[in-house]
C-alpha cells in the first residue's frame, strides 16, 4: 500500500475534525465536483468550517436530478439511508460548483439501536450518508453470520466495501469464519477471492489470512509465483516469496546476476544479495579490480 491517504480515509480524516454537533442538525457548505468515469468526485467545505474538506464519490446514476450538462443549473440530490444531500450549483465543461446541504433522516439512528449499534453522532452520522451504509447493510451482513456492532464497523463496512457478496465470495474460496475486522484488512490489501483461487492452483492452499494479506501487500501475485518457478524456484514457500518481493529480488533480478556468474545461486542467496547491495554492476566493478 501507498503511504497517500486513499479518497476515503481522507474523508474520515476530515470529517472527523469537524466540530460536534447535534446529532440531527443539517450541515451546509459549499461544493466542488468533477465528472470521471461515471462518477461525481465531490468536494464538500462544510461552513461551519470553511478551511476543512471532505471529498466522496457516488456514481452518476445515484443522483435525482443530476444533469452535468454545460450551463446545468438544475437542482439535484443524492438520498441515502442515513439522510439526504441537497446540491445547487452550476457545470462547465465536466466540472461543478455551488452549494449544498446534509439533512439527517430521524429514522436512521432508531434503526441502527434496533439492530444494537450506538448512535451516531452528527459527523459519524453524515459519514455514513457519505459512505452510504446503515442497517440495510446491516442486516444483510448478519444474513451471511457477520455482526456489526459498533459505529466505527460500520464506517469500514461502508469505505472498503464490506459487502454480502464479497463474505459469500471469501467463504467459497475456504474462508468461511473471517470476522469483520479481517474482512476489512483483506480488502484494504486487495485480497479477492479470484487471487485466492490463483493460488490455490499454484498449490497454496489454506494459507492463512495473514499471509494471504503480505502476499497481496508486497506484490506476490499468481503471476509472479509463475514467473519465479520458471526460473526454476520450484518448491518457494509464500513466506520466501514475500521475503524475495520484499528486498526486490525480482526475475530480472535473478536473470542479471545469472548472466553475471551466478547459475547456481538458491532464493536465500539472491535475497543476501539485494540485503547487501550486490548485483551485477558490483560483481564486474570487483571482477576488473581481481584482474
Amino acid at each position: 500500500m501507498t503511504s497517500r491517504l486513499s479518497p476515503w480515509l481522507t474523508l474520515v480524516v476530515m470529517l472527523l475534525a469537524l466540530p460536534v454537533l447535534a446529532a440531527d442538525a443539517q450541515r451546509t457548505g459549499t461544493w466542488g465536483a468533477h465528472v470521471r468515469e461515471q462518477q461525481l468526485q465531490l468536494s464538500l467545505h462544510p461552513k461551519d468550517k470553511p478551511d476543512s474538506h471532505h471529498g466522496f464519490s457516488a456514481p452518476l446514476a445515484d443522483f435525482q436530478g443530476l444533469s452535468t450538462a454545460d450551463g446545468s443549473s438544475a437542482p439535484f440530490k443524492l438520498v441515502r439511508e442515513a439522510g439526504t444531500f441537497d446540491f445547487e450549483g452550476r457545470f462547465k465543461d465536466g466540472q461543478g460548483v455551488g452549494t449544498w446541504r446534509f439533512s439527517p433522516d430521524a429514522s436512521f439512528t432508531k434503526k441502527l439501536a434496533e439492530l444494537g449499534i450506538p448512535k451516531p453522532d452528527a459527523d459519524e452520522h453524515m459519514l455514513l450518508a457519505s459512505v452510504n451504509v446503515g442497517p440495510q447493510r446491516v442486516q444483510a451482513l448478519a444474513a451471511t453470520g457477520q455482526k456489526v456492532t459498533t459505529v466505527e464497523e460500520l464506517v469500514q463496512v461502508g469505505i472498503f466495501q464490506v459487502t454480502p457478496d464479497y463474505v459469500r465470495a471469501m467463504a467459497s474460496a475456504g474462508y468461511p469464519k473471517l470476522t469483520i475486522e479481517q474482512l476489512v484488512a483483506c480488502r484494504i490489501h486487495q485480497v479477492t477471492p479470484e487471487r485466492i483461487q490463483g493460488y490455490a492452483a499454484l498449490g497454496f492452499k489454506g494459507l492463512p489470512v495473514d499471509s494471504l494479506q503480505a502476499m497481496s501487500i508486497h506484490g506476490v501475485t499468481p503471476d509472479f509465483v509463475r514467473e519465479m518457478r520458471g526460473l526454476g524456484f520450484k518448491d518457494l514457500s509464500a513466506d520466501d516469496l514475500v521475503a524475495m518481493r520484499i528486498h526486490g529480488v525480482t526475475p530480472a533480478f535473478v536473470k542479471e546476476m545469472r548472466e553475471a556468474g551466478y547459475e547456481n545461486a538458491t532464493a536465500q542467496d539472491f535475497i543476501s544479495m539485494r540485503i547487501h547491495g550486490i548485483d551485477s554492476i558490483f560483481v564486474r566493478s570487483m571482477s576488473k579490480k581481481r584482474k
